[in-house]
């Protein structure tokens, strides 16, 4: 295989992080035509396409293992340069990690606190579902994900972050208004409860493994927010499966209830990233390490 030309690469993860071939040749200061003349040229040399023309464009699988190499080399030069020059001032280093909503909402940003004071780093967090975050590592978007898959990726490393306690919660108010008689498949059929998005495997599994209702038997909002979840259960307008962390305080108080005390949900959160990592980077996997154990544990 002919050696890789980072020019080229440079012109694909433009493309694909602004999502316009116009706004890419503006950021690297070249014409609309070179920029496209760029991803053809490296289309020619793998005999094969990089980018699916669709909206959003889509990088295909070798355009994924591309992006991830360049930008894996990008985190080194980072680095690098700031090892180098530790004198000069340094740019802002712009990290991308893919999240899951609960656990930005707990542990996640507390851990990384004393490194974003510390460093210029930009974080660019990509929010998605515990069991899609590691699709972001796969595509090169991400260097690490917060995920509930045990398996590293090829040319990637795993820890285990320990166990988040999902509890099915709502208020006093809810409570005798929906569940008079307690918690039972009937009621749950016509009390509103609260999804992440549409595939939240979460809330199906748990209502189908518990009380054995099926997606679309029961009413259910969807609301991409883990506080706005805590906000709708406060307010009495929907019953959630929100993680024991968030709401400790409330079920203390008595302004939430647990359910169901003896039927609660366990999963295992594990941080993925690059194998190669160092410096900032590093220090972020520690800190989510270290900081995701003590909290999760």
């Amino acid at each position: 295989m002919k050696a890789l030309d980072y020019k080229l690469l440079l012109a694909l993860d433009a493309v694909m992080q602004e999502q316009n071939f116009d706004r890419a040749a503006q950021r690297l200061h070249i014409t609309q035509s070179a920029i496209s003349q760029r991803i053809k040229q490296l289309e020619q040399q793998f005999a094969e396409p990089l980018i699916i023309r669709s909206q959003p464009l889509q990088a295909t699988p070798l355009g994924q293992k591309l992006l991830a190499h360049y930008r894996q080399v990008r985190q080194l030069e980072q680095e690098l340069s700031s090892e180098l020059t530790p004198a000069s001032p340094q740019a802002p280093i712009r990290i991308s990690i893919a999240v899951n909503a609960d656990s930005l909402a707990t542990w996640f940003l507390p851990a990384l606190a004393p490194l974003l004071e510390q460093f210029p780093i930009e974080l660019n967090l990509l929010v998605d579902d515990e069991s899609r975050t590691l699709d972001k590592v796969r595509e090169g978007q991400a260097f690490g994900a917060v995920s509930l898959h045990p398996q590293p990726l090829p040319g990637c490393s795993v820890d285990a972050l320990g166990q988040m306690c999902y509890v099915l919660t709502a208020s006093p108010a809810f409570m005798a208004r929906h569940f008079p008689e307690g918690l039972t498949p009937q009621a749950l059929a016509k009390a509103p409860g609260v999804a992440f998005d549409p595939r939240d495997d979460m809330h199906i599994s748990f209502l189908r493994r518990e009380f054995g209702l099926e997606p679309g038997g029961y009413p259910c909002h969807i609301v991409h927010s883990s506080e706005a979840f805590v906000a709708m259960a406060e307010q009495g307008l929907a019953y959630c499966l929100i993680p024991e962390l968030q709401i400790r305080a409330q079920l203390q108080s008595g302004r939430l209830l647990d359910l169901c005390p003896d039927r609660h949900l366990i999963e295992t959160l594990y941080w993925h990233r690059w194998l190669l990592e160092r410096g900032l980077h590093k220090q972020i996997s520690q800190r989510l390490i270290s900081q995701g154990q003590a909290a999760l544990n």
